[in-house]
């Protein structure tokens, strides 16, 4: 199908990230999607939760002139000695302040865009790929994008570009078998290994995540699996050990990284509004996540860990 006889579709995209080595093989270009099925209380990306877009005021950048407050016809916005604040729930994301705040001070997060223009969009990052690198689409939860974003990975796959998918699994499998054509690799979240302990802290089901991990490798998917280590939560050695029994017994992923908790993402909290569990969650110890580490590579072998640590 070419882009002229592509239907019209959308989706939410927040942010598109370039010459990133995190991602996937090679160099690549990382395109974030809004919206998340998953509630987990330490995420590094709080704007990519919620379907809606969402307004993030940049106190540094504020002068505190008002206009924001001027244009908003809803009158959802106010000022005090303490900065800008929204009434978020009656807030309709129209852009209004965005375009009229003259510091850039208010950002709007998540924007609906055609598959096509996006396309058109990231086929200009082509030629600094390689031989290895391409495209990540991640999320939030990627795969909520649904239809549109299966037909962004076809027009990507037959422009020749090498496709990741970045997902953590919690849906009805039908709604990735659909992508399975058009994807290379699946960097694949599983956090934690007990069904109720996940439920209770994500609010999803793993039962989905750990079924659809068997499917993906039964279709010969190549798979990498990433587990954040997050205090209290998935930094045991059972539930290391769990995953890794589990990874053994349901096939072996090309490569599982651990990835260490970083508090960087905690501004990110206070322009929403949102307060944080984790804002006083010191850095990952390292001697903690290397004997992690050690049990994971019992399990599967090369398993490593990644991210910033403290001695």
């Amino acid at each position: 199908m070419s882009c002229g006889d592509m239907p019209s579709m959308t989706v939410t995209l927040l942010d598109i990230q370039r010459m990133s080595t995190e991602d996937g093989p090679g160099l690549r270009t990382t395109v974030f999607f809004k919206g998340c099925n998953l509630r987990c209380p330490w995420c590094h990306n709080p704007e990519s939760i919620g379907r809606k877009p969402d307004l993030n005021w940049l106190s540094v950048k504020c002068m505190g002139c008002g206009i924001c407050a001027t244009v908003c016809e809803r009158g959802v916005i106010t000022r005090d000695s303490n900065g800008v604040h929204f009434d978020r729930p009656r807030c309709i994301a129209c852009g209004h302040c965005t375009d009229e705040c003259p510091q850039g001070a208010i950002e709007l997060k998540g924007r609906p865009i055609e598959a096509e223009t996006l396309f058109r969009e990231l086929i200009k990052d082509r030629a600094y790929f390689g031989g290895e690198g391409g495209i990540t689409l991640s999320g939030g939860e990627v795969m909520l994008q649904g239809e549109a974003v299966v037909m962004l990975a076809k027009l990507l796959k037959e422009a020749g570009i090498h496709v990741a998918v970045d997902t953590a699994g919690c849906y009805d499998f039908k709604l990735l078998e659909a992508m399975l054509p058009y994807m290379d690799m699946a960097l694949y979240d599983i956090k934690i290994f007990d069904p109720a302990r996940h439920l209770e802290i994500t609010g999803g089901d793993n039962r989905l995540i750990l079924e659809n991990y068997r499917k993906l490798r039964d279709a010969g998917m190549r798979l990498w699996v990433r587990t954040p280590v997050i205090e209290g939560a998935t930094d045991s050695a059972e539930n290391i050990r769990a995953i890794g029994g589990f990874l053994r017994e349901a096939g072996l992923p090309e490569r599982w990284e651990l990835c260490s908790f970083n508090n960087l993402c905690r501004d990110k909290y206070t322009r929403l509004d949102l307060d944080w569990a984790y804002k006083n969650t010191g850095l990952t110890e390292k001697k903690h996540i290397e004997e992690l580490a050690a049990i994971a590579r019992s399990c599967v072998p090369g398993a490593m860990y990644s991210g910033t640590t403290k001695e």
